[in-house]
């Protein structure tokens, strides 16, 4: 909480227009005696106690007969600006006209002077002037405040409509954080599916040392799977680093049928891509190209940097899947996993591509935007 300096006197007077009011009546009044005192009794040389004292009572006569012109104007204030002005005028004239009543004839009574009330129209004159001020006054104060008021209604709506943007930007955060996670976990039983159905035909076929070589691979690459949060991003390095776990698997599977070539600039490995994009894309080539050629395959990756965007690619030769485009297999969960996860991540502001040669050479392109860099 902001501490303040100010008195708790002025933080309710600021408050309360109530006192506000009364605070400048009695301002207002008595400076007008102070004024008079200065400007008239002085100068025409009338310091006895009565002349001094009539200066004080017609202020104070006049706080009285200004009293009813606050409810007067009060009612007035929601009437259309013509009759409101008339009604005003009107009322400023009536409390004129008792005023200089009352000052003239308080002062005859006090200095025993007579004869004033040929002079009536002089009295009533400086009264209008004065009540005409008040009035000015009143409703220049009522403007300003009214003012204020919309002011704090619109800093009040601003500060509303700020934390509710912030409570929806905070919730489409934690669904989207939610939606990362969910598809990147959704790669981990799917793999992890297809890696047990390896290491299952090696122990039927009694292959114990591939078996085991393969099953301590697979804990490297779900350890690091499981350490890497999912929304995050990972440098392209950390990722190959990834991808290579998972391909050290397939080739304790595959042996000498199975061949990789990395082509990736140094510049491309420092930029941040979302952990496990490219272990599907591997997979993928692998089910489609590799696995079903007697020879096998070779599978190579590139990397470089153009124009504010990664360029990777992912080439199988092997025997491929019949794909254009961006369609994708009706088998092709690990595919479609990538591509939601890029829109996730991304937007639209990414390129992915799949193309296939004469069914021989499959390749998968994708276009990332270096700007996209979370850690």
């Amino acid at each position: 909480m902001v501490e303040t300096n100010i008195h708790p006197f002025v933080q309710a007077l600021y408050r309360n227009t109530n006192h506000q009011f009364w605070l400048l009546q009695l301002i207002g009044w008595f400076g007008l005696a102070l004024i008079s005192f200065l400007s008239l009794t002085l100068w025409y040389d009338q310091q006895e106690f009565n002349y001094i004292a009539h200066t004080l009572l017609q202020s104070l006569l006049g706080i009285l007969v200004a009293w009813p012109l606050r409810p007067l104007f009060h009612y007035l204030w929601d009437m259309r600006p013509l009759p409101r002005l008339m009604s005003t005028a009107l009322g400023v004239l009536i409390c004129s006209g008792v005023w200089t009543v009352l000052r003239i004839s308080t002062f005859m009574a006090l200095t025993d002077e007579e004869g004033l009330w040929s002079d009536f129209g002089g009295w009533l004159f400086g009264s209008i002037f004065i009540f005409s001020c008040w009035a000015a006054f009143y409703y220049g104060i009522k403007y300003y405040q009214l003012l204020q008021d919309e002011h704090e209604t619109l800093l009040k709506v601003a500060g509303e409509n700020k934390e509710e943007q912030l409570k929806r930007s905070k919730a489409e955060t934690v669904a989207h954080e939610a939606q990362l996670k969910m598809l990147r976990y959704q790669l981990n039983p799917h793999f992890l599916f297809n890696t047990l159905n390896a290491i299952s035909a090696l122990v039927q076929t009694k292959d114990t040392v591939r078996a085991n070589s393969m099953i301590v691979q697979l804990s490297d690459f779900l350890r690091y799977s499981l350490a890497n949060d999912p929304i995050q991003t990972v440098s392209l390095h950390e990722e190959l680093n990834a991808l290579k776990l998972y391909l050290n698997i397939e080739q304790t599977r595959f042996g000498s049928r199975l061949e990789l070539e990395f082509n990736v600039t140094e510049a491309a490995e420092a930029v941040e891509i979302p952990s496990l994009i490219l272990q599907p894309l591997a997979e993928n080539a692998i089910k489609y190209g590799v696995a079903p050629m007697e020879q096998g395959g070779k599978i190579t990756v590139l990397a470089r940097l153009d124009a504010g965007f990664l360029e990777l690619e992912m080439i199988d030769a092997g025997k491929g899947a019949a794909i254009t485009g961006t369609q994708i297999p009706s088998a092709g969960v690990g595919l479609r996993n990538t591509i939601d996860r890029l829109h996730t991540f991304y937007g639209e502001d990414y390129t992915f591509k799949l193309e296939n040669a004469d069914m021989q050479i499959t390749r998968v392109y994708m276009r990332l935007p270096l700007e996209k860099q979370v850690r």
